[in-house]
């Protein structure tokens, strides 16, 4: 026991985490397995990594701020709704982060937009990309309080890191122009370097008005 406990208290030292957490089951393991002493310490430190790896995982799930459903396998495509599984599975492979392109989805509620995103950021997450998923309405917010908020701020920074940002619901509600000009200037600012999704249930002519500005909405587009 005295053993194990000063594995536990190196293991915490060196910041070694899944070692600290289970060393008795490791060592039980060994004792079974007898593996060399060089397949022993590779076994201990791909437990380490896996385990680092999957930390940093549902930390960056749980930043992007998911909808709780967001998995495309489980995707119904009886669904009349514009998108065929050719065209989802394309998306999928994620080739248009890698060549910075951007994708807009537009259509009436109910027909899968919010989905599509964020199973899309699900998807980029879990292949090694920083993805965000946000809603118009807390774009605007963030926007607008970020100079006198510290959590806006924060979540403003971590967005101008981002490979990837979804942003769902775009000009469904109206937005002041002190929020739609901070949002171009933000997309300005990351367009050549992070690709964007778009949901709306406004057409492009309909952005015009939902802004009173439509050199503003055609700058945006």
């Amino acid at each position: 026991m005295k053993h194990i406990q000063q594995i536990k208290d190196h293991a915490d030292a060196l910041r070694l985490t899944q070692l600290k957490k289970a060393p008795e089951d490791i060592i039980c393991t060994a004792q079974v397995d007898k593996p060399g002493y060089a397949e022993f310490t590779l076994q201990l430190l791909l437990a380490e990594v896996n385990y680092r790896k999957k930390t940093d995982m549902d930390k960056r799930l749980k930043l992007a701020k998911l909808p709780k459903t967001c998995d495309l396998s489980q995707y119904d495509y009886t669904v009349t709704n514009g998108i065929l599984k050719m065209e989802l599975e394309a998306l999928r492979e994620l080739l248009w982060i890698e060549q910075n392109f951007n994708i807009m989805l537009m259509g009436p509620s109910g027909t899968g937009k919010t989905f599509i995103a964020a199973g899309l950021v699900n998807d980029a997450i879990r292949n090694g990309y920083t993805a965000y998923f946000i809603t118009m309405a807390e774009l605007s917010t963030v926007l607008t309080i970020m100079d006198v908020s510290k959590n806006a701020e924060s979540t403003y920074n971590r967005l101008l890191k981002a490979d990837l940002i979804a942003i769902d619901d775009v000009m469904m509600f109206p937005i002041n122009k002190q929020a739609a000009i901070a949002f171009f200037n933000m997309i300005n600012n990351l367009h050549e370097h992070t690709s964007f999704i778009i949901t709306s249930n406004k057409s492009p002519t309909q952005w015009a008005e939902v802004l009173e500005d439509p050199a503003l909405a055609g700058a945006l587009l």
